[in-house]
């Protein structure tokens, strides 16, 4: 019989598992990515949740309200952060989780709550938790100050754009961060290394920022036709890498093997390897710049 409840909905995915398998092996990746799996489960019933499935390296679960998904999914970043690496791999988890009515049959949940979870968990970076504005609304105080506003997405079936947050769990130098009662690890420096053309910038240490366009101020010059004279911009927020498009025909980004996603003053998080063309698709255009976040 179905049921229709308020829930908090997550999603969490191992990062890094495929190149997990293919440096160490099957047995040695399996191994790890269970333990991970143990341990998220683990967390969710210490948190009052429920897991309702586990799919591949991803878990799936429920929570009664938005303040004890909020309290597990720092609880799952820390565990999974105290684990060992596997040979020169760290493995770590994307977070994320979103409140509000769900469909329960037959142990399973479905609706909007349970699609808009799956894509924050889908756009979270490694080491990140992400929500919704609807979700920080019902945390308790001490949990809303340690949220950070990041930006707006298009939703299907949504008439309004859906506010997204970040949970600040990490220990940071100018930031309250929240934590459970284990101890966290100073947040370490990343970087973004641009590749376009003959050019190469970086985006570490000191230098927060670099523009992109076709006008001669920007710190990349972009020459396609297609581009904007300030086409968009790469901010280092809290150790992620956040492209912001202002351009008049778009972003087009490809994240690794995923599918392209066409940005339109929108805002999207850099991870790993992936190819940033300006104004037209990647097959369509003569040369779009790669980035490499480490």
């Amino acid at each position: 019989m179905e049921k229709l409840a308020e829930k908090a909905v997550l999603f969490v995915d191992v990062s890094g598992s495929t190149r997990l398998y293919e440096s160490a092996g099957d047995a040695v990746a399996h191994a790890a990515i269970d333990k991970c799996i143990v341990a998220l489960r683990q967390s969710t019933t210490d948190h009052g949740g429920r897991v309702v499935k586990t799919i591949g390296d991803e878990v799936m679960s429920v929570f009664p309200d938005a303040s004890s998904a909020t309290d597990a999914a720092v609880n799952m970043q820390e565990m999974i952060g105290e684990l060992p690496p596997v040979g020169t791999w760290k493995l770590g988890v994307r977070i994320g989780f979103h409140y509000g009515p769900v469909v329960e049959h037959e142990g399973d949940v479905f609706g909007d709550a349970v699609n808009l979870s799956a894509r924050l968990a889908g756009l979270a970076a490694k080491g990140q938790i992400m929500t919704s504005r609807e979700t920080v609304n019902r945390m308790t105080p001490t949990q809303k100050v340690s949220t950070r506003r990041l930006y707006s997405i298009q939703v299907k079936g949504k008439e309004n754009e859906v506010d997204l947050y970040e949970i600040l769990w990490q220990l940071g130098d100018d930031h309250t961060m929240l934590s459970s009662n284990r101890t966290l690890a100073k947040q370490k420096q990343f970087t973004l290394r641009l590749k376009y053309l003959d050019r190469e910038l970086v985006l570490a240490g000191t230098k927060t920022s670099i523009t992109l366009g076709r006008e001669a101020s920007t710190d990349l010059i972009i020459i396609d036709r297609m581009a904007s004279r300030s086409h968009g911009k790469i901010e280092c927020r809290l150790g992620k890498f956040v492209f912001a498009d202002h351009s008049a025909n778009g972003t087009f980004v490809t994240i690794g093997e995923e599918p392209e996603i066409t940005l339109r003053r929108e805002e999207i998080i850099l991870r790993g390897r992936g190819y940033i063309a300006f104004g037209q698709s990647r097959a369509a255009a003569n040369e779009s710049a790669e980035f490499i976040c480490e």
